[in-house]
């Protein structure tokens, strides 16, 4: 008796068992490797998608382009009343199901930024396939051409994105980034500038390749204005974000210039409140390594090590200053976030100014103290040209 109930039992069990009933197979599918929204005509958008070739592997075409073998990658554009729309349309042309997992770079047009990205940010978040750390970036001009750009080392345009932002240059802001930043206290996001440029080939024919040129700055869903590559790492320091990059600075009464990369740096933020003024702390302690020296400095000399470290200082608080007189008293966004640092300690106070903190922020009166060091020297103390004297003497 208990063999039979058994075997029952497991018949029964198979009959409810789902298997693979909603199953899609690869080649039944279009995979994008990336998006591009653009503003369109008569208050429309126009969705742009780079589609992988499947076929290009399988013919052994699948070299990077310009280096003679087949594309691995097109790229479609389709207008519509939003993104829901315009994806719609696309996949009533396509033979396969369109597969947004595999979409690593999306793109927001600069008309279409100034305009606000809300409405594009909800389809994103809300659909099932776009992943949360896919980067996000703004374009100058048209979002489209950036996609359509074939590259000549890697295997795509939007392959070329994710390497530059990997190597940490600029800003690394994801999907989930935009979400938080933009429904966060400040309401306030930062996201990395692209445009394409040119340079001169050889043999005469001009090489296009994209550059990213800064920061988009938006207040609420609107992009506001643009700060420099420059400005752009002043924000990352103030965030505590900074990492591996040259700084080139002039020594007092040295001729040329010395470059040094950070090895580690700690950036602490003190809100303090008196007398109702908003003032704001910054200290920053950084060490640094020397990567080159075009002066005549012999760093075994300690005095002279200090000057560098002094320059260097000056370098980082310059660049600190620059970047919060655009986002302060210019754009009047707090992409760098003081708001969430004065409501962790005066949440009470913050009550009173979180509806207008775009005021306020101009008014916060901030107190830069930077603490620079050099660990690393090189393993030549020496500058590796001859010293002045010798040059002169021949």
């Amino acid at each position: 008796m208990q063999r039979i109930l058994l075997v029952l039992s497991t018949c029964m069990s198979i009959l409810v068992l789902s298997g693979c009933w909603d199953r899609m197979e690869v080649n039944d599918l279009a995979i994008v490797t990336g998006a591009a929204i653009d503003k369109s005509g008569d208050n429309q958008i126009n969705l742009s998608l780079q589609l992988f070739i499947p076929k290009t592997l399988a013919s052994g075409g699948g070299q990077a382009g310009g280096s003679g073998g087949g594309k691995m990658t097109i790229t479609a554009s389709q207008t519509g009343k939003n993104i829901a729309d315009a994806l719609s349309k696309f996949q009533g042309k396509l033979p396969r199901e369109i597969f947004w997992g595999q979409c690593k770079v999306f793109i927001f047009g600069e008309e279409l930024a100034k305009q606000g990205i809300q409405e594009q940010m909800d389809f994103l978040l809300r659909h099932s396939e776009p992943r949360g750390r896919a980067y996000v970036f703004v374009s100058k001009g048209k979002a489209k051409t950036i996609l359509e750009n074939v590259p000549n080392l890697e295997r795509y345009s939007a392959e070329v994105l994710r390497e530059i932002i990997n190597f940490r240059i600029g800003m690394q802001i994801t999907l989930q980034d935009v979400d938080e930043m933009l429904t966060g206290i400040a309401q306030a996001a930062a996201l990395p500038y692209i445009k394409i440029d040119k340079e001169q080939q050889s043999e005469g024919k001009p090489i296009k390749y994209v550059h990213i040129d800064g920061a988009a700055v938006f207040n609420k869903d609107q992009m506001v204005g643009t700060i420099t590559e420059a400005e752009t790492r002043g924000v990352l320091w103030l965030r505590d974000e900074i990492k591996g990059y040259t700084i080139s600075t002039e020594i007092e009464d040295g001729k040329g210039f010395v470059s040094l990369n950070p090895v580690s740096a700690r950036v602490h933020l003190f809100p303090q409140i008196q007398d109702n003024k908003w003032k704001m702390t910054v200290d920053v302690d950084t060490e640094g390594t020397i990567v080159q020296n075009e002066t005549n400095i012999n760093f075994e000399d300690p005095k002279l090590l200090e000057k560098v470290e002094r320059a260097y200082q000056k370098s980082i608080e310059n660049r600190i200053k620059d970047t919060l007189k655009k986002i302060q008293h210019e754009m009047h966004t707090d992409i760098v976030g003081f708001s969430k640092e004065f409501y962790r300690k005066y949440p009470k106070e913050w009550k009173a100014v979180e509806n207008h903190w775009d005021e306020r922020f101009p008014e916060v009166d901030v107190t830069i103290n930077v603490i620079a060091h050099i660990r690393r020297e090189g393993y030549i103390n020496k500058p590796g040209a001859l010293p002045e004297e010798e040059v002169k003497e021949k």
